[in-house]
């Protein structure tokens, strides 16, 4: 059966259980989820501790445990290895951690008298419990030793709990009026807040919330100012954060926050459940509950369960809470300040002051102008300008020793280079020694005097120019030294050709030092064609 809410009053519902689990004789003092939300857990002053199937809604007899004393707290670890019951008469505590798989049943001993709360660290190695004999002490679940503490509190143990990383420990008074944080390693008191004794009892449980700590509390020093607002505290000051949960009349016994920190829960000796949306603290809704004590949400946040006692029995009442408060909580959740999360995240954090070094001095740039270019003058010559050719020193590849990287790379002094297909043409060329196109290329160094004008590099690139294998040479023909037309007309090439270059643009080569033939001088008119040195005819 779905549980139910009608207004009372325009301001207040009433809550109808959906389940109601019956069996304990006494006053239940706690209960506890398991994990999976199919079981639960109930500890009670008849002195047995019971599991209920919540499918069935019903006891599963046969995991009741008979305690010897009464039983004050109940936790189940967060891999369910553990169920863990502590309680005590007086001067006779009693403390248990069961192995559920296995059945072990470990003894803890230590206390003086009864135990009145416990907590699992997050990671299921650690047991911490809290006693009226104002001690907190630490367990390992796997050996079942004390690893840490006594740590001796001001007041009566209400409530502890673990921090999410199990380094710290937040203690409570029962009274709800002394908050304190030890650090479980150094087992030394880290701050505390508030010294005083007297009041109501209280063993509402306490949270923590990412570095803050969310407990019930009393800062009055009178006897009947009970804890009944709720506040959220910095862990490392203990300074409240803000606005407080405010709205129950009397003490809180009962506290708990959804796991995903968009809803709390409380309920007081006002005999009240008023749920909250715990970033914007407003009062989501409010029901009357008859004698409630203890309240729990379930591992999914859409069930919570209180124990009560009511005409003649002690039950737990579980009831389905409301769509659209669960709705409500979880739209004020989303709507988390952005502005501060970006405020306080990295992106933002100014960085911490660090040494500079001294500043890099500025070179400062010197424009060079841009070289003067005659419009009137050959395009090849106004390139030349922009072109700066320099002699090189290496023209071989790396690695390869019979190829030049550059055709401009051979020394004026060398003869013709292999053709490509090992055939040399050499038509029109008898008077050339043809056993020095057969040589093989050598790598030479450049002489000592390297051209560096474009038209230089034209005479040695013509001395040069490698015969392309399969292909028949253009003819030499000895052309008297007139002008540049009619020179070619006599070779045989076109009469406006553009790409033809004047022969008054043309320096006579200079007499290279390291040649093994002398040169011979053309005389303009005999009809000789340059003795042993090419001609640069199209």
């Amino acid at each position: 059966m779905a549980s139910t809410s009608k207004k009372v009053a325009g301001t207040k519902s009433i809550l109808t259980p959906s389940m109601t689990l019956k069996g304990h004789g006494l006053y239940l003092r706690s209960i506890s989820y398991f994990p999976d939300g199919q079981r639960m857990i109930s500890g009670s002053y008849d002195k047995t501790t019971r599991q209920w199937d919540l499918k069935a809604g019903k006891e599963i007899k046969e995991a009741r445990d008979i305690c010897e004393e009464e039983v004050w707290a109940v936790a189940v670890s967060r891999d369910s290895r553990w169920v863990v019951t502590g309680g005590g008469d007086h001067d006779r505590p009693e403390l248990k951690a069961c192995e559920v798989k296995t059945g072990i049943v470990k003894k803890l001993r230590g206390h003086s008298q009864d135990i009145t709360c416990v907590d699992i660290s997050a990671d299921n190695t650690l047991l911490a419990s809290g006693s009226w004999d104002e001690t907190t002490r630490i367990w390992n679940l796997d050996t079942g030793r004390l690893v840490a503490g006594p740590f001796e509190s001001f007041d009566l143990v209400g409530a502890v709990r673990f921090s999410p990383d199990s380094r710290k420990l937040a203690v409570k008074s029962i009274v709800g009026k002394c908050l304190e944080v030890w650090d479980v390693q150094s087992q030394k008191l880290d701050l505390r807040k508030g010294e005083w004794k007297t009041g109501g009892h209280t063993h509402a449980p306490v949270f923590w919330t990412n570095k803050n700590i969310l407990a019930s509390f009393s800062f009055a020093c009178t006897e009947d100012d009970d804890a009944t607002t709720i506040y959220e505290f910095n862990a490392s000051t203990l300074e409240t954060i803000g606005a407080p949960f405010e709205g129950h009349t009397k003490i809180i016994v009962g506290l708990a926050l959804s796991s995903d920190g968009a809803l709390l829960a409380s309920t007081s000796f006002d005999d009240t459940i008023k749920l909250w949306a715990f970033e914007s603290r407003q009062l989501l809704a409010s029901f009357d509950v008859q004698n409630p004590r203890v309240l729990i949400l379930s591992p999914n946040s859409r069930q919570l369960a209180y124990t009560t006692y009511a005409e003649g029995a002690y039950k737990i009442c579980i009831c389905n809470i409301p769509l659209d408060v669960l709705a409500q909580a979880g739209t004020i959740a989303r709507k988390k300040p952005a502005l501060s999360d970006l405020l306080n995240s990295d992106a933002t954090r100014r960085p911490a002051a660090r040494h500079r070094g001294p500043p890099i001095p500025v070179i400062p740039m010197v424009q060079r102008p841009p070289p003067t270019i005659d419009l009137q003058q050959p395009i090849f010559v106004r390139l030349s300008k922009f072109l700066r050719f320099s002699p090189r020193t290496n023209a071989v590849r790396p690695g390869r020793n019979d190829e030049h990287h550059d055709p401009l790379d051979f020394s004026a002094t060398l003869p013709l280079p292999r053709p490509l297909s090992g055939r040399t043409s050499t038509q029109g060329r008898s008077h050339m020694n043809s056993g020095e196109n057969s040589r093989p290329l050598l790598t030479t160094r450049l002489p000592a005097n390297p051209p560096t004008t474009f038209t230089a590099r034209i005479h040695h690139l013509s001395s040069r120019w490698p015969v392309r294998g399969g292909l028949s040479q253009t003819p030499i023909v000895d052309v008297p030294l007139a002008q540049a037309k009619e020179r070619n007309a006599a070779a045989g090439a076109p009469k406006k050709d553009k790409d033809i270059v004047p022969i008054e643009y043309i320096d006579p080569p200079s007499p290279n030092p390291d040649s093994q033939q002398p040169a011979t001088a053309v005389q303009p008119g005999t009809g000789e064609h340059g003795g042993d040195r090419s001609c640069f005819c199209f």
